[in-house]
């Protein structure tokens, strides 16, 4: 149905609003003189009750001219077409009036062929910004409807490294992301011979896939979480806010737990530079590829060092005592498979661990000390100024 737009004649003269009432085929150009005014103010008051779309004001008018009223018409209905009715002798005004942004004029005396002219332009603008809306409109339905898809699509283009810093913001604003880089980047990884099992169908692989992309994103509730798969499948994951302790570490958990598959991931930092997030992608993706050709007994010594570093009493001989190994051979292809030994491996846990509570806690040495597995808070500032080169100490206040 075609719409029906609302005009004010608004003019001081009751035989020029007659004149124009009964001139004009309102019907055929598919509008309705809905209301008249004499002077700027009761048109301005009329205007804005009405939410008319068409307004024919002549300039020299009472209490508020027409210059003043077309001011007011834009601030308070901007899409109002405005068509002002003009002398010859007030052209200044009508130059004034052009500053505004008026769409048409009509000269005294009003000519009703030529009014029907300018009114039939402005339905055909009209018109026209009603396809446009719609078409705004249902452009902004779909990309409200695939938003989900254009993050993914621009996170996989942001860590090809392709992107500069005005591309990565103006991105970032436009699909409503947090407007600074993420805390953190990660990659998680599922090696497909989970518990002996090497063959899974497509369907299955994506099903499981989504399950635990399902599963990141309820570890990580409470913060800003966008997951997208890169080329070769892995799950790549931008994280804004601060995990809480053992959050990361759930995800794993939980995926073994409900999925009963075992996956890899790998967490980096990003310290709010977004143009290193291709490089830390790439340095997580790495490090979960070395981690998937690890034996699983590597792997399962790994595991417990990452859970088990705070014990004081964790050692290589417990570990593979707890394995049913020797100390000897577990030590052998520790170091043959990590490049690292299983003290270093330990002490740099540790010493990771003490970096993060000297930065984001008020703990005293002593208490850090003792949540990272050490005895004594001389033997912790001892090992942690061999492996940073300062004190513990002096690492917080440089902070």
């Amino acid at each position: 149905m075609a719409p029906r737009w609302k005009v004010l004649i608004a003019d001081d003269e009751t035989i020029i609003r007659e004149g124009i009432r009964g001139s004009v085929p309102w019907d055929r150009l598919g509008m309705e003189v809905v209301c008249e005014a004499e002077d700027g103010e009761e048109a301005l008051e009329l205007a804005v009750l009405h939410r008319v779309h068409i307004l024919l004001v002549d300039l020299s008018m009472p209490i508020m001219n027409g210059l003043t009223l077309i001011q007011h018409i834009r601030e308070q209905l901007p899409a109002c077409k405005v068509v002002i009715i003009t002398g010859h002798d007030e052209f200044a005004y009508a130059h004034e009036a052009i500053k505004l942004n008026v769409d048409d004029y009509i000269l005294k005396p009003i000519n009703p062929a030529a009014l029907t002219d300018v009114l039939d332009r402005v339905v055909t603008q009209l018109n026209a910004s009603i396809i446009e809306d719609e078409r705004l409109h249902m452009a902004s339905k779909q990309i409200e409807k695939n938003f989900t898809l254009l993050r993914e699509r621009f996170c996989l283009e942001w860590i090809k490294g392709d992107l500069a810093r005005e591309e990565i913001e103006e991105q970032l604003l436009f699909l409503r992301m947090p407007q600074e880089a993420p805390q953190l980047v990660g990659v998680l990884r599922w090696p497909e011979q989970s518990n002996g099992r090497s063959f899974y169908s497509e369907r299955d692989r994506q099903l499981l896939l989504f399950a635990m992309e399902n599963i990141v994103e309820e570890c990580l509730d409470g913060l800003v979480c966008i997951h997208c798969r890169d080329q070769s499948g892995l799950i790549v994951l931008f994280v804004w806010g601060a995990p809480s302790e053992g959050q990361l570490e759930r995800i794993q958990g939980s995926i073994a737990e409900y999925l009963k598959i075992q996956v890899l991931a790998s967490y980096h930092k990003t310290e709010g530079e977004m143009l290193r997030i291709p490089e830390l992608y790439a340095e997580a993706r790495s490090a979960v590829h070395r981690e998937s050709r690890l034996s699983p007994l590597v792997r399962r010594t790994k595991e417990l060092i990452e859970t088990r570093f705070h014990e004081p009493l964790l050692s290589l001989e417990g570990v593979a005592s707890d394995l049913c190994v020797s100390t000897v051979y577990l030590s052998r292809i520790f170091k043959q498979e990590t490049g690292t030994s299983f003290v270093s491996m330990l002490t740099h846990m540790r010493i990771k661990q003490a970096i993060l509570l000297l930065s984001e806690t008020d703990l005293a040495m002593h208490e850090i000390a003792h949540r990272i597995g050490y005895e004594t808070q001389h033997y912790f500032s001892t090992a942690f100024k061999k492996a940073v080169g300062v004190s513990p100490n002096q690492y917080r206040k440089s902070r």
